[in-house]
Order: structure tokens, then C-alpha cells, then sequence
């Protein structure tokens, strides 16, 4: 939203001349502090203490500052810079955060200099510098913008843990009930407060989601929806042809059925009362991530089943075992057949196709939907060869952990494994863990490594095992005691502080030498 605050007021001959100003204000969700009001209260008084007067507001309401898509008013900004058709020479926001929380800062930067380069300064009213380009406020607004970065990324980790921690409670978090469910609130205390309506969600930050058996109608016709596909040997499709024409329509999205629907009741463990979390992500606006079954988060029986397991373990046996008749070279054909017709390959579009098998039995069959894409020459819009990376990073790291103990036990000492939360506990007296971090190489080609400790669960040694550029072998170890990890983040780089390199080690022959135990008389 912008709007021209010029006036035609009388103009005082005595007063000192103002310099015209728009200021940019934006507020998202995460704090009151920061409504648009409040910060043009401080940009206003800022103003008056500059001498600027602000003719002109740029107002993004309700809008995240991870990047500029959906920032209306701040394209619009930088759109009128730009070209010239500004009547003002500085642009006034009340904070860093408030221009972007971009998590690349050379985002920031880039959309502050091309507001310079127009010949129009951007002023930070809430910051304890002046954006004057000396030395000193470069480095202070590079710091800034990382730190700005910094916190959408630590706050995603956290919503992340505990939306998780909510489904292995048994708790709904978000999407669609599904047909023949609903979603029913509760308080904290488990009482039920009414079933939520399409796009209705909970008010309170105590209370709760759940699933429960929808209508009668459609709990019957789910269940029958089972029946014809495993007893009469109906297939999706015709399942989904005899219930338009008995004018049953998906209550859950309101249209006909197809497919890739009906396969969808078919195979969704929520019908047999499993809470699944996270088969995809979207974390920090990046594209959306089809995660591989070993990163779901899943809670069993977690609501009251619908549809009876041992029916719906045959309907998933029948759609797996109707596969099992192609090689995978028939598998792989019909697969790039589709991607030479749609010139593009999803999880939906496989579903939605009657001639193609299932996306599930692709997974069962390849391992995961990514390696069936390169098979066949697809090559999706987002990066996925981190799955792969994770992937030789499990295989790796359980024969690493057993090597240390097998070394710390040559030598004498004691070791034990807590398989709970994966900790060594070396001679009863102190815990370590072991972490493998994966290599990120930054488009100017500097590697990066990005640590993430547990917040709660901290030991007293934390072994960080940097993988080299290729991601195949480990280039070296930090050992970081827990007295000087003061962040659940770290960003490494190939050369860091001293404070943080005095802990770096070409080998684990360090760690293993604080397990030896002395003998007390040759130590005297």
C-alpha cells in the first residue's frame, strides 16, 4: 500500500526547509512490537530530529522479509526509485529486520545499492548506526543482515521441533482432514470444543487439533471405497467414475473425483488413524521438498481408525504387488513416456496418470521418486542431491561410531551407547556425540558448513565432523566442549575464528586420548 501524504498547507517563510522522505514499513506476523504503526512512530520522530519531512509511505502488511515475492510495495518502492518518479532523496525504515530478513544478505545489500545507485539513501531510524558508508557501518549492517537471516532460520528450526513434538502427541498440524474426517479442537486439557469448518483454524495458542471420524455417509463410502478396490478388484479410476455418478462428491475439496484422489484415501495412513508429519517441507519459502520416508515423523494410532488396518495394508499390498509384473525397464519407459508428454515429472502427476504405476511403487522400487527422475533424464527445478548426500551420510556414520569405540576401548577405558539419544558415555564420567556435517559451496565457490545442535540435549563433547567438498569422506573434526557452545547453530567456514579453529583436529586421535586413564602411581 502507498500513499501520498503531500498536503497543500501554508508555508511558514521563517520555518527551516524539510527534506521530502518516504518511509517503509512492514510488518509480519511473528511480534506486535513491530506493527506498521509503532514504526512509523519511531520513523516519524526520527524525521523530525533529521529535519525530513515524509511525503510518501510504502506500507507491506502481513508480509514475510525472507524475500521480495508477494512485498508488493516494496517492488513498487524500488520500481519508482529506479526509474526516476520519486520526489524524495531518502528512504526511511525503521530497521534492518524491516528491509528484509533475505536469508542470502547480499540480497539486502543489493536492493539497498540499487536505491543508492539512483542517488537515494536508505535510512535505518531504529539502529545504532549511521548507514553513512564508512568502514565501520558496512561491517555493522553485514552483521545485521546475517543476524536478521539468522533468526528466521533458528525460529524455523524451533517451529520445526516443536510442531513435531505435537504429532508424536498425537496432535494435527495443518493441511486438510481428508474426506470421511474432520478436525476437531481441543483444549489443553483434552475436552473437545467443536468441529472446525472448511478454513476455520484455532484462536487459542493452548489449543489443540485433532482428527475424528467424519459423517456416517462418508466414513461408509471410504470404507466401501476399500471394498471395491481389493474385494471387486475395481481400479482407482473406476472407483472414482462410480462415485460421480452416484453424485457423491469430495466434500474435502468440493469437485468431482479422479485418480489420484481416490488413490489418496487409498494409501493415506490417517485412515487407520497414523499422524504423519513432514513428508514435505517448505521451510523458509524455499520450494516445496518431497522428503524421503526415513524423515517423516509419524506417531501410530494416534486418532481412531476409520478403516480397518489389515484392509488397508491389502489395498497398499495390491498397489505395490500390480507393479511387480513390470522390469524396471517397463517402469522406467512408462515413466519417460509421461515426462515426454507433460515435460515434467511430480508425485501428483504420476498419481493422476492411468497408465503409469503409483509414485509409491517408483520409491519401492528405485529407492526414492529423485533416483526414478534421474533414470529417466529429469532433472527437477530444485536441487535434490542433498538426498542423496544425507543418504551416504547415515550409511557412514554408523561404522565411524563404531571405529571410535572400538579405539577408545583398546585403550582401555570404559564406553556404553545410549541409543535413545545416541550419546557416548565415556568412563561414567562425560558424554560426547558425534555429527557429521554435509559441505555447502556458496555461488562464488567458498565452502560452508552448517552445524545444528539439539537445544535441550547438549553433551559435553559434541564432535563435528566437516565432510569435504564432495561430501564422500570427512576432511576433519571439531571438538566442541559444551562450557563454549553458546549457539544451536553454527556456521562454519574454511577458516574461522580462533576461537572456534582451536578446537579443529585432522583426526579423532585427540578425542580418543581423553579416554585413557592414568595410572595414579605413575603419575605421582
Amino acid at each position: 500500500m502507498e500513499q501520498d501524504e503531500t498536503q497543500d498547507t501554508p508555508v511558514d517563510p521563517g520555518a527551516p526547509v524539510l527534506r521530502p522522505a518516504a518511509q517503509y514499513v512492514r510488518m509480519s506476523t511473528e511480534h506486535q512490537q513491530y506493527s506498521t504503526e509503532n514504526q512509523s512512530d519511531v520513523i516519524r520522530e526520527y524525521a523530525a530530529r533529521r529535519g525530513y519531512r515524509i511525503v510518501q509511505t510504502y506500507e507491506d502488511a502481513g508480509k514475510s522479509g525472507l524475500n521480495i515475492s508477494g512485498r508488493h510495495s516494496l517492488k513498487r518502492l524500488l520500481n519508482d526509485v529506479t526509474e526516476g518518479n520519486v520526489e524524495f532523496d531518502t528512504i526511511l525504515v525503521y530497521d534492518i529486520s524491516r528491509w528484509g530478513r533475505f536469508q542470502d544478505s547480499d540480497e539486502s545489500a543489493y536492493h539497498e545499492y540499487i536505491c543508492k545507485r539512483a542517488g537515494v539513501n536508505v535510512e535505518y531510524c531504529n539502529e545504532q548506526f549511521e548507514n553513512d558508508g564508512s568502514p565501520v557501518s558496512t561491517i555493522i549492517k553485514g552483521v545485521k543482515r546475517a543476524m536478521a537471516g539468522e533468526y528466521s532460520r533458528d525460529l524455523s528450526t524451533r517451529v520445526f521441533r516443536g510442531q513435531c513434538k505435537l504429532i508424536e502427541l498425537g496432535y494435527r498440524q495443518g493441511g486438510p482432514a481428508g474426506f470421511g474426517l474432520r478436525r476437531m479442537l481441543i483444549n489443553q486439557e483434552g475436552t473437545p470444543k467443536g468441529i472446525l469448518k472448511h478454513g476455520e483454524r484455532k484462536s487459542l495458542q493452548t489449543d489443540r487439533v485433532i482428527l475424528v471420524p467424519g459423517p456416517d455417509e462418508e466414513v461408509q463410502t471410504v470404507r466401501r471405497m476399500y471394498e471395491m478396490f481389493t474385494r471387486d478388484g475395481l481400479k482407482e479410476s473406476q472407483i472414482a467414475d462410480l462415485l460421480n455418478a452416484r453424485g457423491i462428491v469430495n466434500t474435502d475439496l468440493g469437485h468431482a473425483w479422479n485418480r489420484s484422489l481416490v488413490l489418496q484415501v487409498l494409501t493415506n495412513e490417517k485412515y487407520i488413524g497414523n499422524n504423519i508429519y513432514n513428508r514435505h517441507s517448505f521451510k523458509l519459502q524455499i520450494k516445496h521438498v518431497e522428503n524421503p520416508p526415513d524423515m517423516w515423523i509419524r506417531m501410530d494410532g494416534a486418532f481412531g481408525r476409520i478403516v480397518e488396518p489389515d484392509l488397508f495394508y491389502m489395498a497398499r499390498g495390491i498397489i505395490v504387488e500390480r507393479a511387480r509384473k513390470f522390469s524396471d525397464e517397463e517402469l522406467l519407459e512408462k515413466l519417460k513416456q509421461l515426462y515426454a508428454e507433460c515435460s515434467k515429472l511430480s508425485a501428483a502427476l504420476i498419481d493422476g496418470t492411468e497408465s503409469v504405476p503409483s509414485s509409491a511403487v517408483y520409491q519401492s522400487r528405485f529407492g526414492s521418486l529423485i533416483r526414478a527422475y534421474q533414470l529417466v533424464g529429469y532433472v527437477p527445478d530444485h536441487d535434490y542431491r542433498y538426498l542423496e548426500v544425507n543418504r551416504h551420510l547415515r550409511e557412514l556414520y554408523a561404522p565411524m561410531v563404531d571405529a571410535v569405540i572400538r579405539k577408545i576401548e583398546e585403550i582401555g577405558a570404559r564406553i556404553t551407547r545410549d541409543e535413545d539419544s545416541g550419546f557416548l558415555l565415556i568412563n561414567g564420567e562425560y558424554t560426547a556425540s558425534i555429527l557429521l556435517t554435509r559441505c555447502r559451496q556458496t555461488a562464488a565457490g567458498a565452502l560452508r558448513w552448517l552445524v545444528n545442535l539439539d537445544q535441550e540435549l547438549v553433551p559435553d563433547i559434541t564432535v563435528v565432523a566437516r565432510m569435504d567438498a564432495d561430501n564422500r569422506n570427512p576432511v576433519d573434526y571439531y571438538l566442541l566442549p559444551r562450557i563454549d557452545i553458546s549457539k544451536v547453530s553454527l556456521r562454519l567456514a574454511e577458516s574461522n575464528s580462533a576461537a572456534i579453529d582451536t578446537y579443529q583436529r585432522e583426526d579423532l586421535e585427540r578425542f580418543v586420548a581423553l579416554a585413557a586413564r592414568a595410572n595414579i602411581e605413575v603419575a605421582a
